[in-house]
């Protein structure tokens, strides 16, 4: 709003944040609703001139009196030279977020390739996969609690009810990462990936027959190209291992149940995605340790170690650092995007990432691909996404 008012006669100068209804007069309030009395001192001789354009910035309602519950307008204006630029707060917040949620997708498929290609790269020279998850565990686990000493990140407020309900989730949380692992170090990354992006498959028939939850037609009808695309990779696939296959399929159960009790027992907990990881890294820990020792044990890693030293040198050192470093980060940055995102979009991503995988391991490792190999892998992704769709 510009206004530009002369009058010869008077002028009191208009203060931009001056209140236009005054209390101490009650008949002068009916006189200047407009402009003050033209009875007033003639001495002062005051000038009505706004030599700048005003702009009304705010209106604010406010009482009188306590007494009295009437409300006045205050009408607050500034130099148009001087104003402030209009800002749409919900249009730059959502374009924030946009740009928040583009580098958490772009930072977890990125840690998540490095982190397969170091893991095959270990595995290969190093096939002990039960001391690798737990190695990978462990170091997630120290550095979150160096994080939390250096008040890096916040402390979590946990009681035994809490680490209570993380039980279950932690114990199906190390079935799965420990068969993802053994699979990996029987098959190629893009085949294991392959065979569990059809997880939406078993979540669907564990909901349907155990929970006896139902679903929409078109859920069922999206499970057809994940079931014949991932038989189809396996069929074709030329360095096809049972016990990596059953890796992959124990390992997408695990993580079905994982998610089940996930949702059921941390209800109405105040834990950021990243300390809720962070806790879970932990305890799956405990629980992993005394398995690896007796599966494995302290004398086959040494001799493995040895030999792994022998064909690789110390690089081997730095492989396993790197891989149990980015396992946990890419983790710790797919729980923290589940605080921004929908689970319809964290469906999409977690699609997206598995295909950056598959493509970038078959890239890096030269695996050799038939064109109906390919074709499954094509299918089963696809329907993982027709799925994450039709679930919403």
């Amino acid at each position: 709003m510009i206004c530009s008012v002369k009058q010869s006669v008077i002028t009191p100068t208009i203060n931009g944040s001056d209140t236009i209804f005054r209390r101490k007069n009650p008949s002068a309030i009916q006189r200047s609703f407009i402009f003050p009395s033209l009875n007033g001192d003639k001495s002062s001789k005051p000038v009505l001139s706004m030599s700048k354009p005003l702009h009304v910035s705010k209106v604010e309602s406010f009482a009188l009196s306590k007494p009295q519950k009437r409300s006045l307008i205050t009408c607050k204006a500034y130099e148009a030279d001087r104003s402030e630029p209009i800002e749409a707060p919900e249009v730059k917040s959502e374009a924030a977020k946009k740009v928040k949620i583009g580098i958490y997708f772009a930072t977890w498929w990125a840690l998540n390739v490095v982190f397969n290609i170091y893991n095959k790269k270990v595995l290969n020279a190093f096939p002990y996969p039960w001391l690798t998850s737990t190695l990978s565990l462990a170091c997630g686990s120290l550095m979150m609690l160096i994080s939390w000493a250096t008040r890096i990140a916040e402390t979590p407020k946990t009681d035994f009810e809490f680490w209570k309900t993380l039980f279950p989730v932690a114990v199906a949380h190390t079935i799965g990462h420990v068969a993802a692992t053994v699979s990996m170090s029987k098959v190629a990354v893009s085949f294991t990936h392959i065979i569990k992006s059809g997880e939406p498959a078993f979540s669907v028939l564990v909901s349907r027959f155990i929970l006896g939850e139902t679903f929409p037609s078109s859920v069922y009808l999206s499970l057809v190209p994940i079931i014949g695309g991932c038989a189809l990779a396996a069929v074709t696939e030329l360095n096809f291992n049972m016990i990596g296959f059953m890796g992959a399929m124990i390992s997408n159960l695990a993580f079905v149940f994982r998610n089940i009790f996930s949702k059921k027992g941390m209800k109405g907990k105040s834990v950021s995605g990243m300390n809720y990881y962070a806790c879970l890294s932990m305890l799956s820990l405990l629980i992993l340790t005394p398995f690896a020792i007796a599966v494995e044990g302290p004398q086959m890693w040494a001799a493995g170690w040895q030999t792994a030293l022998s064909e690789i040198g110390p690089n081997i050192a730095w492989w396993i650092a790197a891989q149990s470093v980015f396992y946990h980060l890419y983790n710790q940055v797919s729980y923290m995007s589940l605080d921004e995102i929908s689970p319809l979009t964290f469906s999409i991503g977690n699609t997206m990432k598995r295909i950056s995988v598959i493509v970038s391991s078959i890239i890096i490792f030269h695996t050799p691909v038939q064109p109906v190999n390919a074709l499954g892998a094509a299918i089963a992704v696809l329907g993982t996404f027709l799925y994450s769709q039709a679930k919403q």
